[in-house]
């Protein structure tokens, strides 16, 4: 599938895929983003994939998911600034089937933006010309 990115002003950056938008932006001095900053975003998408496995799972099983959240923290490399471990803590309720909270956690486990970690792809970069626009 391709994406679309485009620059509608200031700081922001969208990607535009299928019939969606992600809006992202960038804070600066005096400046309220209108979005999340892409590396929030990318965040973001590791918790929320997480989440749609164990939404899955307790679907699959008529498990309720009131009182079912993920919570994710990093740690972070002080010499290199990049994060060096995501933590997901999946805080059931007290009324959550204790024979199922290890495979809730193999859920969450099968993850496809974690496995794209732990696979990465290659990255190919280059320019292109858009082509001009056709006259009528």
């Amino acid at each position: 599938m391709d994406m679309i990115i485009d620059f509608p002003g200031g700081a922001r950056v969208d990607a535009h895929f299928g019939p969606f938008t992600v809006k992202t932006d960038q804070p600066s001095w005096g400046y309220m983003p209108e979005g999340p900053t892409p590396f929030a975003t990318f965040l973001a998408s590791i918790g929320t994939c997480a989440g749609i496995y164990v939404l899955g799972f307790c679907q699959q099983r008529g498990i309720s998911t009131e009182g079912v959240r993920l919570v994710q923290s990093l740690e972070v490399n002080r010499m290199t600034g990049l994060i060096s471990k995501v933590k997901l803590d999946i805080q059931l309720p007290p009324e959550f089937p204790e024979k199922y909270k290890t495979a809730v956690i193999r859920s969450a486990d099968q993850c496809a933006v974690k496995k794209h970690f732990e696979y990465p792809p290659q990255f190919e970069i280059k320019t292109s010309t858009v082509p001009a626009p056709v006259a009528a």
